[in-house]
């Protein structure tokens, strides 16, 4: 097939152009602006385009067109695409129509959906299953965050914000899975759902539409997962309730109990266990022994940006979390406290997302950096122009934190200067963010800033 991609520099628009063209389809694609990995993996495929929207490049002999979200509504590729008649898509809908003949398991939720579906690939990859996926991080292990080939089981994270500009629907509804997992529900992208009923809403109406038969998994320690699941009780499907897996923690590790068999992981976290058992079920599901999984399980590592250590060392340990919204950060905060309880707690968080800079939304991280130390809020004034956001007072952010010690921190610089006065010395380092702190190379600063001694940072 020839296929237009439309906005084809982001995480998992890239990640797609490439899968496509190595599935033998002839590609071209279009954005306005590619960064790094997407910039220098799309050219070492020849499939890097010359950054802007050009309609010229649509023509009656493309077969099929793909919009990513980062593209407007008046984007002149996608009215050009309609004045030729040219059949056109979102990628949940393209990914949906692909894997209409295989068995389908979905990862749905507000948080954990990368882990649990990294979790379930790992352990399908151990035990030498064949299978498509569509995971939203990078895997140590796979080139790619998609697969498309004709393997008789696809597994997707299934995200619940819009598919396209030209698409309203949540990804989740297209994929009609016939098993599927809820790991929670945690009010995010106010600025599509504005209420955290419209929001709890579309899981509720994912699991209407299920399939006859499916099954849904989730995690009954979430009391709003419990009221949505109870709501739909007298549908055709299989709600399964789920908690962590049995465990037990000696000296740090996690191991988990089958059999009187112990199985070390090398994630933490309570999060983790419960991600852990999810994926399980998915697995076992799927037909393999549960013996099996947990073997393979002792060597999954964790996904790109979920607790990845950036350093770690006997008397210092430094790592890098997705966690973004307040249910995330709220997780992550709790198991690395846990888990290095001699240790000195230091969390720097940095709002990037429409949710997290909106002052609306702001009071949901009410006390969800209370377990760190000392604790940081980042923001970038240029990301609130670009997203054409107001200011934000520091004096607003620190009272809905419930922090007064909270460090609030607008500008490189004084982010820098903060990072220098750190003394690693019996000291945790987190940083949490969907985005790249403004360009701070902070994985840079974790493996090569010397010890200094410590000074007052400044606010």
């Amino acid at each position: 097939m020839r296929i237009h991609i439309i906005a084809c520099g982001g995480a998992v628009m890239h990640n797609l152009t490439i899968a496509l063209f190595l599935a033998g389809h002839q590609i071209t694609g279009s954005d306005d602006e590619i960064y790094n990995p997407a910039k220098d993996r799309l050219d070492q495929y020849g499939l890097l385009p010359t950054p802007g929207w050009f309609p010229e490049k649509l023509t009656k002999e493309i077969d099929l067109v793909i919009i990513g979200m980062h593209a407007k509504k008046d984007n002149p590729e996608i009215a050009k695409a309609n004045e030729l008649g040219l059949k056109s898509v979102s990628y949940p809908e393209y990914i949906a129509q692909h894997a209409v003949n295989k068995k389908r398991a979905v990862v749905a939720g507000s948080h954990g959906k990368t882990t649990t579906t990294s979790m379930i690939m790992h352990v399908l990859k151990e035990c030498s299953v064949d299978y498509d996926y569509l995971v939203g991080a990078p895997l140590e292990g796979f080139d790619l965050m998609i697969r498309l080939s004709d393997a008789p089981l696809m597994i997707i994270e299934g995200d619940e914000y819009l598919s396209a500009p030209t698409d309203p629907r949540p990804k989740i509804f297209h994929y009609k899975p016939q098993l599927t997992v809820i790991t929670g529900i945690a009010w995010d992208h106010i600025n599509v759902f504005p209420t955290f009923d419209e929001y709890t809403g579309v899981f509720k109406t994912y699991l209407e539409n299920l399939p006859v038969g499916a099954k849904a998994f989730y995690y009954d320690g979430d009391r709003d997962l419990n009221k949505v699941v109870s709501s739909v009780k007298t549908l055709p499907i299989e709600c399964i309730p789920y908690h962590a897996y049995p465990n037990s923690i000696k000296n740090g590790t996690a191991y988990l109990t089958f059999n009187h068999k112990e199985y070390a992981l090398e994630v933490f976290g309570d999060h983790n266990l419960q991600n852990a058992q999810a994926a399980i079920n998915i697995c076992k599901e799927l037909g393999i022994d549960e013996e099996a999984i947990l073997k393979a399980l002792q060597t999954f590592k964790g996904a790109s940006k979920r607790l990845q250590a950036l350093s770690i060392k006997d008397d210092s340990k430094i790592y890098l979390d997705f966690a973004h919204a307040p249910s995330k950060v709220k997780a992550t905060v709790k198991a690395i406290k846990a888990q290095f309880p001699g240790f000195k707690l230091i969390t720097l968080l940095e709002l990037h997302t429409f949710s997290s800079l909106n002052k609306n939304f702001i009071p949901q991280y009410a006390h969800s950096l209370d377990p760190a130390d000392e604790a940081v809020v980042f923001f970038n004034k240029h990301t609130l122009e670009i997203k054409g956001m107001p200011d934000l007072d520091p004096s607003y952010i620190k009272e809905q934190f419930g922090r007064q010690d909270l460090h609030v921190l607008t500008e490189n610089d004084q982010l820098i200067s903060y990072l220098d006065t750190i003394h690693k010395k019996n000291t945790v380092v987190l940083f949490m963010t969907s985005g790249t702190f403004n360009g701070v190379n902070i994985k840079e600063w974790a493996t090569t800033m010397e010890e200094k001694p410590r000074d007052e940072p400044h606010n």
